[in-house]
């Protein structure tokens, strides 16, 4: 019998002329990452799946800055918000 993952989410905040390293700013299990999840969507904020980089950051504590070592994979994540954020700004009709 397959045991079912549990829904986990982290959400991450940057600003670069306030903070040295992105922060966690939410993070949960099931119900609470769903409606992390839902927050998101509804403010059109990309979302990227990645279970090995919420499992990491769930350690944290809420508004950590990420440590030196999880560097790389959050940048990897920035960039993907950052090319879908230039795609949608692309489409014709939107600002």
């Amino acid at each position: 019998m397959k045991k079912e993952s549990v829904k986990k989410a982290a959400a991450l905040r940057y600003r670069p002329d306030k903070d040295r390293a992105p922060r966690l700013v939410a993070k949960g299990n099931r119900r609470l990452a769903e409606r992390i999840i839902e927050i998101a969507k509804k403010h059109q904020i990309p979302l990227q799946e990645d279970p090995g980089l919420v499992e990491v950051l769930s350690s944290l504590d809420l508004y950590e800055e990420i440590p030196p070592s999880l560097y790389k994979a959050v940048a990897e994540v920035l960039i993907f918000i950052y090319r879908m954020h230039r795609r949608l700004q692309d489409l014709p009709g939107h600002p």
